[in-house]
């Protein structure tokens, strides 16, 4: 039985399709204490992306790893990324024709990972899988917001900066992806916002577009310091820039966002105030009011975390990840899955 086990998890790892291998024991952290709304997809990777018709979650199998894609009714996974050679990929997230996003360096020294993470470069990987993926000749520091009504998305690029300290400069850019006889390619790109023009310090990161209009977009603007982080919201055509959080003690990271608009999930502290290795998944209304309403509680097991929420395209669910404290942003331990029915999705 361990090796029909080990032999499952490799092939899901690094072949094109196998079915998930039963997990191993938990030992006694929050995915051994979960409610019924909360079940357990997969035992290993990490920033998890739903399909438009909800059936499947395309993920990381680690941080410079290779893309994965789960089938939630059969369990199956494939590699998606495994026909050709690559560096390894810190984001993979599905475009609205169901094309794929990647994220991930031209070189990697393992002596120092958070360079190819502030250098990554943008592709698009066709669904068909036919071929390598096509470069889209941008740099991306952390994560891309993709639209899932148009080929559209938004990234930051960041100035060359130490490990030791913060970019002097972080851009947020937007452009719409294009297709030339199948290749894809940037096209009307501009400015969103960089940092200057906040009145406050931080860099930036881009999140989502807001629905339904997509006429704004979420951000993340993080302390100098590397710590705290406030969740934002910029007007694309007037560039004005709202605090939702205003939370310089509290750790508020904007991720996945509602279809109606009304509200988005975000990664917070403020159940402990320890820091980003210490939080949980909140669903913030976008009102202006400040409502927030806290959804997982992997925090209050000692040592863990839950991150990277992404909404489905229905409203319905959000997928999310469990991490440890003291490792690095993104790092996974598996895939999860939230359900809102009968826990007051209409809020």
């Amino acid at each position: 039985m361990a090796l029909a086990r080990a032999v499952a998890l490799v092939l899901a790892l690094v072949g094109p399709g196998s079915a998930l291998a039963a997990e191993p024991a938990d030992d006694g952290g929050p995915a051994a204490h979960l409610p019924a709304n909360i079940r357990r997809v997969t035992w290993f990777g990490e920033r998890p992306d739903w399909s438009h018709d909800g059936r499947r979650l395309l993920f990381l199998s680690k941080t410079f790893g290779d893309a994965m894609e789960i089938d939630l009714e059969t369990g199956a996974i494939r590699n998606l990324t495994a026909g050709f050679p690559h560096h390894g990929y810190v984001r993979a997230m599905y475009l609205a024709n169901g094309d794929i996003l990647l994220s991930g360096p031209e070189q990697y020294d393992p002596r120092n990972p958070d360079d190819a993470r502030r250098s990554s470069m943008l592709y698009v990987l066709g669904k068909g899988l036919t071929a390598a993926p096509s470069a889209l000749g941008v740099r991306c520091n952390e994560g891309p917001a993709v639209s899932r009504e148009r080929l559209h998305i938004a990234w930051t690029e960041w100035s060359a900066s130490s490990r030791d300290q913060p970019p002097a400069r972080s851009e947020m850019f937007e452009a719409d992806i294009v297709y030339d006889d199948g290749r894809p390619r940037l096209a009307n790109r501009r400015s969103i916002i960089d940092n200057g023009a906040l009145p406050f310090p931080s860099t930036l990161e881009t999140q989502s577009f807001r629905p339904p209009e997509e006429k704004e977009l979420t951000f993340s603007a993080y302390d100098p310091v590397g710590n705290p982080a406030d969740a934002c919201i910029v007007d694309l055509a007037t560039r004005r820039v709202t605090n939702l959080t205003h939370s310089p003690d509290v750790y508020e990271e904007p991720e996945g966002i509602f279809p109606d608009g009304r509200s988005t999930l975000i990664e917070s502290d403020r159940q402990n105030r320890q820091g980003p290795g210490h939080i949980d998944i909140w669903r913030l209304a976008l009102d202006g009011s400040g409502r927030s309403e806290r959804l997982t509680r992997f925090s209050d097991h000692p040592g863990y975390k839950a991150s990277n929420p992404v909404v489905s395209d229905d409203g319905r669910r959000f997928a999310f990840q469990m991490g440890r404290a003291g490792e690095a942003a993104g790092v996974g331990h598996g895939l999860f899955v939230y359900s809102f029915e009968g826990v007051g999705a209409d809020k």
